[in-house]
């Protein structure tokens, strides 16, 4: 199928263009511009990168929530006049997010294309992909996204600057982030690659940390999307997510034939797209707004994707054979497959030789 008519390939495209500039920002645009533009993307890109051009929402949160809300309420004064920097934070989280709603994570965020790629190597390795979890596995991982926003982003911070915790917990969730080494090692720094001995605290924070890096790159070679299950902005994300303008909807009644290939192509294995005969807005917690559900639906207008009450784009027969065939033509090139025919011809020259 033509390139330009390959959502996915367009999104990789966006995705390419956001991650230079999330990550590589002030080499792009220069310091000053670059110099944190919102401070409350909703995307993870990393204020410990020192060449980004902007950082996520989270670092702020945690910031205010041990520096300013918690002692201010720990005096009780100043209680109102501490939680404006908050307000303001999330009010211009707010207003990004309702431009792109939770394609921020399908779209912009630099960890979340990162992994994309890390199951793209893998894939063109031949390893063996693991395509859908089970329903049960996907239950089961779900409430840690709530648990890492809730515990990492707002509780304990809050609790440090009420003076009832160790100081290393006043920004967790940045501690043990693998967006902190993913962005600042594509720099070349290396410098938050390490176990910091500074403090008992910090030290299982900074091992937490490398260990879900390894264990992303790890999983992320024959798994979709690993860190994205448990990360607390798609959590945010959830809360605001009805006053967004991109909508995933479903028209059910009477063309879809429960055919499951949306569940399927989902890469956060939600599988409520396939099983929700009912509702219009499908757009569940985990979603991403990737797009791949209505790409691969083969039932005309089942599904789509609108801006506002205009379409962006519509589940159609002929888009889901040409996508179906460039994506089957896509799995079968990897390099085991290739070491394969290169084997077999060599043995077939060298017996004609004798």
């Amino acid at each position: 199928m033509p390139l330009w008519k390959n959502l996915s390939l367009i999104r990789k495209l966006v995705q390419l263009i956001s991650f230079i500039l999330l990550v590589y920002g002030s080499g792009v645009i220069g310091f000053y511009a670059a110099d944190k533009l919102s401070q409350a993307l909703p995307a993870l890109s990393c204020a410990y990168d020192t060449k980004t051009g902007d950082y996520c929402a989270l670092i702020p949160f945690q910031h205010q929530m041990d520096h300013r809300v918690g002692p201010a309420l720990a005096r009780g004064t100043d209680v109102v006049k501490a939680l404006m920097p908050f307000f303001t934070t999330l009010f211009t989280f707010i207003i990004l997010f309702v431009l792109l709603n939770k394609a921020f994570c399908g779209w912009v965020c630099p960890l979340g294309f990162f992994q994309e790629l890390l199951s793209m190597i893998g894939r063109k390795l031949g390893l063996q992909q693991h395509e859908s979890l089970s329903n049960e596995t996907v239950d089961r991982i779900r409430p840690f996204k709530w648990a890492m926003l809730g515990l990492l982003v707002f509780g304990f911070p809050l609790l440090t600057g009420l003076g009832f915790m160790d100081h290393s917990l006043g920004s967790p969730f940045c501690s043990i982030c693998p967006s902190r080494i993913m962005t600042t090692l594509m720099t070349g720094d290396v410098s938050q690659l390490y176990v910091d001995t500074s403090g008992t605290g910090y030290m299982i924070l900074s091992i937490i940390g490398d260990f879900l890096f390894g264990l992303m790159l790890a999983l992320g070679l024959t798994m979709r999307q690993p860190f994205c299950r448990i990360c607390p902005m798609l959590a945010l994300h959830d809360v605001f997510r009805k006053v967004g303008l991109v909508r995933l909807v479903k028209n059910a009644k009477p063309r879809c034939v429960k055919c499951g290939l949306c569940a399927k192509a989902c890469p956060m294995d939600i599988r409520e797209i396939h099983t929700d005969m009912e509702n219009t807005d499908v757009m569940y917690s985990d979603c991403t707004l990737c797009g791949r559900c209505v790409e691969f639906c083969p039932d005309k207008d089942v599904l789509m994707l609108k801006y506002a009450v205009l379409p962006v784009f519509k589940a159609d027969p002929t888009y889901f054979k040409q996508r179906k065939k460039a994506q089957t033509n896509w799995e079968k090139a990897n390099l085991l497959s290739w070491l394969r025919v290169r084997k077999a011809a060599q043995a077939t020259t060298g017996g004609g030789n004798n």
